[in-house]
C-alpha cells in the first residue's frame, strides 16, 4: 500500500504521522472521522476516552500534520469493502475500549474496517524483530527457552 497527501472521500483509510508513529482512521467527512482514540499528544493526555473508538473532526485527527490517504495496491483494492460497509462498520464500533498498542491499535482498526482484516505494521515489523533475535540468539546457543 502507498499513502499520499490529498482529498479524502468516504470511506479512506487516513493517517496522520504524529512524532514517529502515525494515527490512523477512516474518514467519512471533513466532521466526521472515526479512529481507536485520539492522536497521541499530550493535549489529549488526561482525556478520558482518549483510547476508545471514537469520531472527531479532521482537525483534530490531524493535530496540524498532513493527512495522507491510503492507496491501495490491486491486490488490496480486491479485499477493499464497499465505502458505506467501511463506514457502517467503523461507526458501529464507536465507543470500544479494548485498545492495545501490538494487538488492537488504531492501524488494526482501520484495516479492520477497510479490509475487514486486523492487521498491523507495527506489530509484524515487531514481532520480525523479536523472532530474528530470538533465531540469532539460539544460533549463538544462547536461547533459553523462553
Amino acid at each position: 500500500m502507498n499513502w499520499q497527501p490529498g482529498d479524502c472521500r468516504p470511506g479512506d483509510m487516513i493517517r496522520v504521522r504524529i512524532g514517529s508513529f502515525y494515527h490512523y482512521g477512516v474518514f467519512v467527512s471533513e466532521e466526521e472521522v472515526i479512529s481507536y482514540g485520539l492522536p497521541p499528544i499530550e493535549r489529549f493526555a488526561n482525556e478520558p476516552d482518549r483510547l476508545k473508538v471514537l469520531a472527531t473532526d479532521i482537525d483534530v485527527f490531524a493535530c496540524g500534520g498532513i493527512v495522507e490517504i491510503a492507496v491501495p495496491d490491486r491486490k488490496e483494492r480486491r479485499k477493499r469493502l464497499p465505502a458505506k460497509k467501511i463506514i457502517e462498520t467503523a461507526r458501529s464500533r464507536i465507543g470500544e475500549d479494548q485498545y492495545d498498542l501490538l494487538h488492537n491499535n488504531c492501524e488494526h482498526f482501520a484495516n479492520e474496517c477497510v479490509f475487514g482484516e486486523s492487521r498491523s505494521l507495527l506489530e509484524e515489523a515487531a514481532r520480525e524483530r523479536w523472532l530474528a533475535q530470538k533465531a540469532r540468539a539460539r544460533d549463538a546457543g544462547q536461547d533459553t527457552g523462553r
